[in-house]
């Protein structure tokens, strides 16, 4: 099969075993190998990868445990080519190894969760167990309780606030007149997955439009979320966009 890279959820929990054990490689028979590798073959993130038994298998697993291990700066030997998005885990894991461990542990209780299986599709989404990632499918069924929503909305108005996209400022009502009226989409602005089981509070929800709500869960670059602050950032400026 040809090589599939590694996502960024998934550096983030070998990283997490690697620290956790010293920042030593672990090897192919070692127990937390098999049941990373085990975890890992069970993730929808790569369609029919899983029918390889190569595929994320306990070598395949424990190779990008050495990757890691020679990818941190205080390592002095010759590193491994683990790749770019590993070595920006590893430097992320460097320099907030409190926060990230904390990330994969959350991320780890989420999978376990029953939150992340079983979900039904959402409207325009043909078949939700293949057409996104798992972590974005729990964060949308988590995102879309109508209760927070309709909690947040109501608090932004009695604000005198507007309905606006926080990303790029599009006004459903402006646009669509009272059929637009009262709509906008709502996001957390840290993922579940990060935050771990936490009691939402208003002021950690956003206000996204649907286009900028699909961004920040589109996967890109080994990445499977960003904050509405992120995309912003990644936006490009009136005078940078190619002409139509």
């Amino acid at each position: 099969m040809a090589r599939i890279d590694w996502t960024r959820d998934e550096l983030l929990l070998a990283c997490a075993l690697v620290a956790e054990n010293g920042w030593h490689e672990l090897r192919t028979a070692d127990q937390q190998v098999q049941d990373l590798s085990r975890l890992l073959r069970r993730l929808p993130l790569h369609d029919g990868a899983a029918a390889d038994p190569k595929f994320r298998s306990p070598g395949s697993v424990s190779l990008k445990t050495g990757n890691i291990v020679t990818a941190r700066a205080e390592y002095g030997g010759a590193p491994m080519k683990g790749g770019r998005l590993t070595n920006e885990v590893v430097a992320d894991f460097t320099d907030r190894p409190d926060e990230m461990l904390a990330a994969a542990r959350a991320l780890r209780a989420g999978l376990a969760s029953a939150e992340t299986i079983g979900i039904p599709a959402q409207e325009g989404e043909a078949d939700g167990a293949r057409e996104g990632r798992l972590l974005r499918r729990w964060a949308l069924h988590r995102e879309r309780n109508k209760p927070l929503r309709d909690r947040k909305i109501r608090a932004v108005l009695a604000e005198g606030g507007t309905l606006h996209c926080e990303v790029c400022a599009f006004d459903f009502t402006a646009a669509y007149g009272g059929l637009g009226d009262g709509y906008i989409e709502v996001h957390h602005r840290l993922p579940l997955h990060i935050s771990g089981v936490t009691d939402t509070r208003i002021e950690d929800l956003a206000l996204l439009c649907a286009n900028c709500h699909r961004m920040c869960h589109r996967s890109f670059l080994g990445e499977s979320w960003r904050t509405p602050a992120d995309l912003r950032r990644q936006m490009p400026k009136p005078d940078e966009m190619p002409p139509h």
